[in-house]
């Protein structure tokens, strides 16, 4: 069996889902679509690629007009819910694609298809060309879905109006002012749903990357509302934790003193390419009582040009008590990875501490 993503766009794949096509759709040819979809380039096609494939061969099968188009699909997706295909798995994430295509001109229709489609799999990437095209018609019916009876639904009102969502296009107007977000973010922080308080973690996260000011008077409101909600706040804050933002540091309880960083040692003081760093160091507690303790490490990465990037990773939350000592050791795999490229040359490291970082020390990596 492959391991690799894109190949869940399986033979056995796009039979299932002809099984229901057969049904649902009017017209359809099992044997026209198949020889569609397997095209002669079809082995080369990447994963979104191979996604807007299918839609596109889905969409042979629809009618011209795109409000009956949409019926269509709607009824489409009811059936695949009968059907033995996973509901909410990325598989078939494709389906919105065909409203974001070809519905952006026809808004109410259009908005309509996603609120049905995405109780099945998610609209999250499909509906910012419409938040990007209608700007305040959009968001307001985005408030509406935030109050909705089904999760994945109001986690669409999440999710699809993040400022930065991954993979997606980004929204440079709620980049610069996330305010209009905050009727949505207020309907959902105490959501039942755990999938819903992540999403707008998530959100907060997103807008705390442009907009500190406005996560750190959202955790001022919300903090003490409940448990799941303070999670949420803390989950929402981890961008500012790792820049170890003094305000937020302090709001969750992080001391900036009372403790001591020392015999910090790196074991490794020269790394291959593909192995590991590995490194100890000894935290103190030298005050009269308990720690709230968050313990991290710096990796400053060597650039091509001779600088350095920092980048700081968790190690974990603890107490410390008062005359505690604890010792930390830590391996860091340096491997291929597709978010960075590793040059040889010294590269530091140091241990952090509720903010506070350690100075660094030098290792030697060899590619």
């Amino acid at each position: 069996m492959s391991s690799l993503l894109k190949d869940v766009y399986s033979a056995e794949f796009y039979e299932r889902l002809c099984d229901v096509m057969e049904t649902s759709l009017e017209g359809f040819d099992r044997a026209r679509f198949l020889a569609r979809i397997f095209s002669p380039g079809f082995a080369a096609m990447e994963l979104k690629q191979r996604m807007s494939h299918t839609i596109e061969a889905i969409a042979e099968f629809l009618p011209d007009d795109f409000e009956a188009g949409a019926q269509s699909l709607c009824r489409f997706v009811d059936d695949l819910k009968g059907a033995d295909i996973s509901e909410q798995g990325f598989e078939l994430m494709f389906l919105p694609e065909y409203i974001e295509i070809h519905g952006l001109d026809h808004f109410e229709t259009a908005i309509d298809s996603f609120e049905h489609v995405t109780q099945f799999t998610s609209c999250e990437f499909a509906v910012r060309p419409f938040i990007q095209k209608y700007g305040t018609r959009m968001i307001e019916r985005m408030i509406g879905w935030s109050t909705h009876e089904n999760h994945w639904v109001r986690r669409l009102a999440s999710e699809g109006s993040r400022p930065r969502l991954p993979w997606a296009m980004a929204l440079p107007a709620l980049k610069q002012d996330p305010t209009p977000l905050l009727p949505i973010l207020e309907n959902l922080k105490q959501d039942p749903s755990e999938t819903v308080r992540r999403s707008v973690a998530n959100n907060l996260n997103d807008i705390s990357r442009d907009n500190p000011d406005f996560v750190i008077e959202r955790v001022r409101a919300w903090q003490g509302l409940g448990p799941e909600t303070d999670a949420l706040l803390k989950h929402a804050c981890r961008t500012l934790l790792k820049q170890a933002e003094p305000r937020v540091m302090a709001m969750f309880g992080y001391r900036p003193e009372g403790f001591l960083i020392r015999d910090f040692d790196v074991s490794t003081p020269t790394v291959e390419f593909g192995d590991g760093l590995v490194f100890s160091f000894v935290i103190e507690n030298t005050g009269a009582s308990s720690l709230k303790l968050r313990l991290e490490y710096a990796v400053h990465h060597l650039k091509k040009n001779g600088d350095h990037s920092k980048k700081v990773f968790k190690i974990s939350e603890r107490k410390l008590l008062a005359g505690e000592v604890l010792q930390v050791e830590r391996r860091h795999p340096i491997r291929p990875i597709t978010t960075r490229v590793y040059y040889p040359g010294i590269h530091r490291v140091a241990a952090i501490a509720n903010g506070v970082e350690s100075p660094a020390t030098d290792f030697e990596l060899r590619m």
